[in-house]
């Protein structure tokens, strides 16, 4: 399921979607604020143009919305319905899982965005 070539590889590790052979991003951490969404122009492996057009990543934010969305149910369920608190504390969970996986979010967005676009190829991968 998590294995090379699946688009779940893809997403999560944030490789090239056609030969999952290097990572999209110039700087592989997340954290790295002024660096977060910083991509290269190419695949230095297959070739492959990451920016299909201009503004092509503004779609991911509607994927962003969706990821979001997810990662708050999760800290309500794990705040609210596992450990039991109350409602502001439940209300500060959710905005705190939001703020800090803020960077995690953007790119997850942004992989999951261009891998409903593109897919692996495995004849890339055996050059």
């Amino acid at each position: 399921m998590f294995k090379k070539g699946t688009k779940l590889y893809s997403i999560i590790t944030g490789s090239c979607p056609k030969c999952q052979q290097e990572s999209m991003y110039t700087i592989k951490n997340p954290y790295r604020l002024t660096d977060t969404l910083k991509i290269n122009e190419r695949c230095s492996s297959c070739n492959t143009k990451y920016r299909i057009e201009p503004s092509f990543f503004y779609g991911a934010m509607y994927v962003s919305y969706a990821v979001g969305i997810a990662f708050a149910v999760a800290a309500f369920v794990i705040s609210k319905l596992i450990l039991d608190a109350d409602l502001i504390v439940t209300f500060i969970a959710i905005v705190g899982t939001l703020i800090v996986f803020m960077p995690i979010i953007m790119r997850l967005s942004r992989n999951i965005w261009i891998n409903m676009f593109l897919s692996y190829d495995e004849t890339l991968t055996k050059k």
